[in-house]
Order: C-alpha cells, then sequence, then structure tokens
C-alpha cells in the first residue's frame, strides 16, 4: 500500500506540473456570466472577490485622519475653500484606488521551476510576466511566495516599467533543505501605484509542487578483488588496456609506445612492454529496504536515501546499473534516464514501512545475482552489499 501511495503522489505531481505552470491573472468572472460588466464592478468594490483587499499605507492614513479633521472643520466654519480641499483629498484616495487596480488589471504569471531539485543545492526560480493592456503600462508590482520548509515568505517586486504587451521576468534563488514535496506557492500580488496612499492586495492561486531528490554523498569503495565470483564483478586475467598490471611481455610490432616500460627494458636489455587486465562491467541490481525495524535513527535513514540515490546515479552512469527495487516492489529494469529518474522520484518520497529486513535473499529483489543491498554501520553510517559482500561504505 505503501508502494502505491507513493507512486500515485509521484504521477500526481506530474499530472498537474502543465497546468500549474500555465499563465494566470488578477481577471476574475463574476456569478451569473456576467464577467467585468460595470455591475459586477460595483459589487467587487462593495463585496471584494476572497483574498482580494484595499489597506491604507502609512502616508494613506495620515491623509485619511487629515481629510476627517478638514472635513469636521469644513462642517463646522461652512467654509467653502475647507470643502473644495476635502474633495480635492477625496478624489485623490478615489482615483489612488481606481488606477491601483487598472495596474494590475490585464497583467498575468506564471512560474517556473526547472527540475531536478536536490536538497542543499541552489536552484533558479523564475517569474514570467506579461502585460495584456494595450494602453497603460504597468509599475510597482510586489510579489509574495511562500515555500515548504521557509517560516518567512519571500517577496520580489517588479523594480522597472512594464509597457503594454510586454513580458519581464523576475528571477531568484532557493536552496531546497530537505527531500520530498516542495510546493512553491505564490500567496499574494500587490501595488501602491500610483500615490502610495492604498495598498491593493489580491489573492493568488498559483502553486507549483516538484519532487525533491536526497543531496550526493561522498563514500568509499571496497577493494573489488575481495569478491567471490569469478566474471561477474571480478577482474579476469585478460589482456587488455585498463585495470591492473598482469605481467611484461616482449615488445611486439603495434603496440603502442606508452606501454613501454622503461626500467625493466633496462635492466632486461629488451623492450618490455606492460601487460594490464580488464576488468568485466558487471551489471547490479538495486534494491533499497526502508524497514522501520532496522532503520531506527532518522538521520541515518536520509543517509540511506543519499547512498542509494548516489549509488544509483554512479552505476547508471558507468552503464552496470540494471535493474532497482524499493521494499517488496517487483525490480523495474533500468535502461533510460527516465526509468532512473522516476526511482529518485521514489527515493524523494520514501518513507519507513512496517516489513520485515530481508538481508541476503528474497524479497522484491527476488533472486537476482549482483544484489546491492544496504545495512546499517554503526549509529551513524551505511554499508552497501553485492551479495553479502561489502562493497561501499557511507
Amino acid at each position: 500500500m505503501e508502494e502505491i501511495f507513493v507512486m500515485h503522489a509521484i504521477e500526481t505531481i506530474y499530472r498537474s506540473a502543465p497546468a500549474a505552470t500555465g499563465w494566470q491573472s488578477a481577471r476574475r468572472r463574476g456569478a451569473n456570466g456576467l464577467g467585468h460588466r460595470w455591475r459586477t464592478l460595483l459589487w467587487s468594490l462593495v463585496y471584494p472577490h476572497r483574498g482580494e483587499r484595499i489597506l491604507p499605507t502609512v502616508p494613506g492614513t495620515l491623509l485619511i485622519t487629515v481629510a476627517m479633521g478638514i472635513g469636521m472643520a469644513a462642517y463646522n466654519t461652512s467654509s467653502n475653500i475647507l470643502f473644495i480641499t476635502l474633495s480635492l483629498l477625496l478624489a485623490c484616495l478615489v482615483s489612488s484606488g481606481v488606477l491601483s487596480w487598472l495596474n494590475i488589471r490585464g497583467v498575468a504569471w506564471r512560474l517556473r521551476v526547472t527540475p531536478p531539485l536536490r536538497v542543499g543545492q541552489e536552484h533558479s526560480v523564475t517569474l514570467e510576466l506579461t502585460n495584456h493592456k494595450r494602453i497603460l503600462p504597468t509599475y510597482g508590482l510586489w510579489f509574495d511566495f511562500k515555500v515548504t520548509g521557509l517560516s518567512k515568505s519571500v517577496r520580489r517586486a517588479l523594480g522597472g516599467r512594464l509597457d503594454p504587451q510586454g513580458e519581464t521576468r523576475l528571477e531568484w534563488t532557493m536552496r531546497p533543505e530537505r527531500r520530498g514535496v516542495l510546493a512553491v506557492e505564490m500567496v499574494a500580488v500587490g501595488s501602491v501605484f500610483p500615490f502610495g496612499f492604498l495598498r491593493k492586495i489580491i489573492g493568488s492561486e498559483l502553486k507549483r509542487e516538484m519532487l525533491v531528490w536526497p543531496a550526493p554523498v561522498e563514500y568509499r569503495r571496497f577493494t573489488m578483488g575481495a569478491w567471490r565470483q569469478l566474471g561477474v564483478g571480478e577482474q579476469r586475467a585478460t589482456v587488455g588496456h585498463s585495470g591492473d598490471l598482469l605481467a611484461l611481455r616482449p615488445y611486439a610490432q603495434g603496440d603502442s609506445h606508452r606501454l613501454v616500460h622503461w626500467k625493466a627494458s633496462a635492466r632486461l636489455r629488451r623492450i618490455m612492454v606492460r601487460q594490464f587486465s580488464t576488468e568485466m562491467q558487471a551489471g547490479f541490481a538495486l534494491w533499497m529496504q526502508t524497514s522501520a525495524e532496522v532503520w531506527t535513527r532518522p538521520e541515518q535513514f536520509e543517509l540511506l536515501c543519499r547512498f542509494a540515490a548516489t549509488l544509483a546515479e554512479d552505476y547508471f552512469r558507468a552503464g552496470r546499473l540494471t535493474s532497482v527495487a524499493l521494499n517488496d516492489d517487483a525490480p523495474q529494469a533500468v535502461r533510460s534516464v527516465r526509468e532512473l529518474e522516476l526511482f529518485l522520484d521514489r527515493i524523494a518520497l520514501a518513507a519507513l514501512v512496517d516489513q520485515p529486513y530481508q538481508p541476503s535473499a528474497g524479497g522484491g529483489a527476488g533472486n537476482l545475482s549482483n544484489r546491492l543491498t544496504f545495512a546499517p554501520d554503526g549509529a551513524r553510517g551505511v554499508l552497501a552489499y553485492v551479495d553479502g559482500i561489502k562493497a561501499a561504505a557511507a
């Protein structure tokens, strides 16, 4: 059931990605299909849409206070000059609200984040803006973002002018702190244009969810000669140009001069060349188990995820990763980068399960040879085994 949930989560994220990256704007349709008719506009001013607010700034609060004082004085003194002054102040407030609404209207935005994401690495987040208005430019917008794992919201402001029918980009970087699902959500769009008396804020439904892969980890490999299987990851004594030094032999026509062993040639008074052994490139079937009875320490379990992801990538680049399996799942062949990425996505969502740990046989990996498994190494480390023999440690 756990694996079905993980695969469903991965499919949901990938299925929702195109819609999440589509253009969104401040345009909303009213009830009964009225759109942006004047009745809908008037009703939206009386009862704004959810998430839309108009708040006074500090200068706006002072202006409202002054207007109230002038209004009381004009009423008590019946002075036409004070009534004209009050009318000008109220006109500034009303025009500020209308222009701030026009400033945001017609602007569309789209959020782009390029996967894959990794823990501890910086990744660029791009907000693309376009102004669909034909006459009016847009000034002074800001955008508030909420990122999973960050206590404070991130604000990015439009520094310059966005011309009619123009486009621009706002970029910033983020550094994921843990693996799993990362959500980048734009929670609000605001404007203080034109006079700075009122702050126009509208809510946003723009959200992008991505998977964060574990960070790579440094590890050490144990000697390959300690393996027992001949021809399965072990070095055969066959002639080649890589591997360990096998023997010295007399020079033959066609041998490269780079293979000449000059010290031995001087000692034996004839040209001797080096003969190397070649390493048989065997494939590995990686099997990762997340049994709760074994991985009792959260930090050690996270190291397991990092170690398994790193080995999977390294062996895939070397052409030595044949299949992968997680817990009791059937082995999945890895023939392309896409199949490797799907396994890394599953590692990003991996969690502890209540299943018995199988150190050497059975389970999801079946009876495959060169089975790469993992086990705790003390209280902090993780060991990788190939058919029960130590192969690497992190």
